[in-house]
C-alpha cells in the first residue's frame, strides 16, 4: 500500500460529527500508553503526524484520519488510565461504545495490546465486547522489539490463551521501531476495503 496523503479530517465526540462520505473505517482501541499514535505514524509512513505523548490519556475525541482519500484510521481515547476522572472515563466509554455498536462503515477493529505484558482486564473486556457485537478484530501486539526472539512464542501463546481468540480473528506482532507487522496491517486494510 502506497500512502499518498493523510489528514486529520474530523475530531468527533458525537455521531452527528462523524464523516458522511461512507469510506471504510478501521478503529484503533487499546489502553493508554499502548502505542496507538506510534502505530498510526508507522502505518501512514509519517514521523509525528499523530502526536505521541508522555502523558497518557491525551486523546479525548474520536479522531478520523483520512488516508489516501480511500479510508479512515479512527483513533479512540485509550482506556484504563487512572489519571482521567471517573466521569470522563465513563464519557469516553459511552462515546466509543456508541461508535462501535452503530457505525456501519466500520470494517475492523485493531485492538492494540502491549506484547510485553499479559492482557489487562480492560483488554479482555474490550475483546469480549467486540465479539459480543460480532465485530471483526485484529489483535496488534505492540512493542514486540522489546521482547527477545526466544521469548516471543511463549508471550504470544500467553496472550492468545488469555484472550481466547475467536477463529477468524487475526494476531499481528508489531513494532514501530523495526516496522514489524506494518505490511500485514496494510494487507488487512487492502483486503477488507
Amino acid at each position: 500500500m502506497k500512502i499518498k496523503s493523510v489528514d486529520l479530517a474530523i475530531s468527533a465526540i458525537r455521531r452527528s460529527q462523524y464523516p458522511t462520505d461512507n469510506k471504510p473505517e478501521y478503529m484503533l482501541v487499546g489502553r493508554s500508553n499502548v502505542g496507538k499514535s506510534s502505530f498510526i505514524n508507522t502505518i501512514i509512513n509519517r514521523k509525528n503526524f499523530a502526536r505521541t505523548s508522555s502523558r497518557p490519556g491525551k486523546t479525548q475525541t474520536i479522531n478520523f484520519y483520512n488516508v489516501n482519500d480511500e479510508f479512515y484510521l479512527v483513533d479512540a481515547p485509550g482506556y484504563g488510565f487512572a489519571g482521567v476522572s471517573k466521569t470522563k472515563r465513563k464519557k469516553f466509554g459511552l462515546m466509543i461504545e456508541d461508535y462501535l455498536v452503530n457505525r456501519k462503515n466500520l470494517k475492523c477493529v485493531f485492538l492494540l495490546i502491549d506484547f510485553r505484558h499479559r492482557p489487562t482486564n480492560d483488554d479482555i473486556l474490550m475483546y469480549n465486547f467486540l465479539k459480543y457485537y460480532k465485530i471483526p478484530v485484529t489483535i496488534v501486539a505492540t512493542k514486540v522489539d522489546k521482547i527477545g526472539i526466544t521469548s516471543r512464542q511463549k508471550q504470544r501463546n500467553m496472550i492468545l490463551n488469555d484472550l481466547d481468540l475467536v477463529v477468524g480473528d487475526e494476531f499481528v506482532t508489531f513494532s514501530s521501531v523495526t516496522k514489524d507487522g506494518k505490511e500485514e496491517i496494510h494487507k488487512k486494510i487492502e483486503r477488507t476495503m
